[in-house]
């Protein structure tokens, strides 16, 4: 029988999903590798392309094993990136040195100064590409290579991300999709090609980045002696899929109106499914490209799952269960306790990444119970906080469809309802980057009319509905919350 698979390459795993299109229910094979993230000097990120090379073949072979012996054949491998990341690479696709990573902050002085001295070209470039400007980007990282490093700069055959060079090793060719490349800050999104203003900026050559091509653009596999470990075969066909944030919200089944999607892994991000591209006149708001009919405009934040391990590891010395256990004996509100979560700068709402964070009405009734919940509920009120921004363009959502690392924890779940006010559902899998990239593999070739009908074949494996009165309680917390974030920041 016939197998899909999704692929999604993630800043801390490697994963693959092998589904056959007829039953989505049903997994046929699964496999994640890690990837290690360097930090050589502060605020820097990065990734040895090597490591996430030997990820992707590790996990490809063990999915081809596992569909093998279950007796089906892969025909399809679609992927599923993570954004914003850089890598220089030679004219054959091999790289000059490691990926710089999105949570990588050394182009703030960069983003700081296109978001003042030079705001009106920062205006005109996030609403050309509905990049918000912030040292994550591409476009601010090459800025600050023709500053630091002018020469890697001018020696680069081809800029790209993690997705141009898996792609590039798999097929021979350097091409992008529209996804991934609507969210570097240097692609007019309208015109659906690189922008001359953004690349002159950025001081880079049209010819040094990838041909973007549409999210369902295919090609066939092409083996070689680098990829041989995979266990492909030469008839596999090969889809440049999207963005993970955008096959997130396909994944959860997130693209009609109203519905927006909750995600929690290291870091996080709130977002809804579009007919039309948006832009924040603040520059405040993503809006990146999932395919020709639907767009995905949100926010992200660098804090999320990285708050309860900081917690965890640095607060209490408490394994996450532990910690968990203890942080859902502390009232609603811990008792006037609250926690900014920006342990790491931030992006949305603030999109300050020299911001850091704090606790505040500090009392000697807290406890440690108190300090670990005011965390997990700081983590869940910056995120609404960034929802409040989404509702100004596309109205409130009736249902949160939440995934993510943090959806395995019924308490903090339960809290977003309770925060929310709203009901929150999740999927029966929490692979929503790769179930996404299936989904769009099933609208490419044929077997679904939409993208709407793909996201009706997922499922769910429940709901949670709110508690009205804990409800009540948050919504005075949240506006003590934004108070003091005024105050703060």
């Amino acid at each position: 029988m016939t197998c899909f698979v999704g692929v999604d390459v993630g800043t801390t795993n490697v994963k693959a999903l092998a589904l056959t299109p007829n039953d989505l229910s049903q997994i046929i094979a699964h496999a994640s590798a890690p990837v290690t993230t360097l930090n050589p000097e502060p605020g820097y990120a990065e990734q040895d392309p090597a490591e996430i090379w030997s990820a992707f073949v590790q996990v490809m072979a063990e999915v081809t094993k596992e569909v093998t012996m279950a007796g089906h054949t892969i025909t399809h491998v679609a992927f599923s990136t993570a954004m914003h990341s850089l890598l220089a690479m030679d004219a054959t696709g091999s790289p000059l040195g490691n990926v710089i990573l999105w949570s990588d902050n050394r182009a703030e002085a960069q983003a700081t100064a296109l978001r003042t001295q030079q705001a009106d070209l920062g205006k005109a470039i996030h609403e050309e590409t509905g990049t918000p400007i912030h040292p994550m980007i591409p476009l601010c990282k090459l800025a600050w290579l023709r500053e630091h490093d002018p020469r890697l700069l001018r020696r680069t055959a081809h800029f790209g991300s993690v997705k141009e060079f898996l792609w590039r090793k798999l097929t021979g060719s350097f091409e992008i999709d529209y996804s991934i490349a609507s969210a570097t800050g240097l692609f007019d999104a309208g015109k659906k090609q690189w922008s001359k203003r953004a690349m002159d900026y950025a001081g880079v050559r049209p010819e040094q980045l990838a041909l973007p091509v549409p999210t369902t653009y295919q090609r066939t596999y092409q083996p070689s002696l680098d990829t041989a470990g995979t266990g492909l075969t030469a008839a596999v066909t090969l889809l440049i899929g999207a963005s993970d944030g955008c096959l997130a919200n396909l994944g959860a089944g997130a693209i009609k109106p109203a519905t927006a999607t909750l995600t929690i892994g290291t870091s996080g991000a709130i977002r809804q499914t579009v007919r039309e591209p948006l832009r924040d006149s603040q520059g405040r708001l993503f809006c990146y490209i999932l395919d020709d009919d639907h767009y995905v405009v949100g926010g992200p934040t660098n804090n999320g799952g990285n708050v309860l391990e900081w917690v965890s590891e640095k607060l209490t010395r408490l394994d996450t269960k532990d910690l968990l256990t203890e942080a859902e004996t502390a009232p609603a509100g811990c008792d006037g306790l609250l926690f900014m979560p920006y342990l790491q700068g931030e992006r949305a709402p603030l999109w300050n990444a020299a911001v850091r964070g704090a606790y505040l009405h500090v009392d000697w009734l807290h406890t440690q119970a108190h300090f670990a919940r005011a965390a997990l509920e700081g983590v869940l009120l910056n995120l609404l906080s960034i929802n409040q921004l989404l509702v100004e363009y596309t109205g409130p959502a009736r249902v949160i469809h939440a995934n993510g690392g943090f959806a395995q924890s019924t308490f903090w779940v339960q809290m977003l309802a309770d925060m929310a006010g709203i009901p929150v559902r999740l999927n029966a899998s929490n692979e929503s980057g790769s179930m996404g990239a299936i989904l769009l593999t099933m609208k490419a070739v044929g077997l679904v009319a939409s993208l709407d009908e793909a996201a009706e074949r997922v499922t769910f494996s429940g709901t949670f509905e709110p508690d009205p009165l804990k409800h009540r309680t948050y919504i005075d917390v949240f506006r003590k919350w934004q108070e003091g974030m005024g105050i703060l920041y």
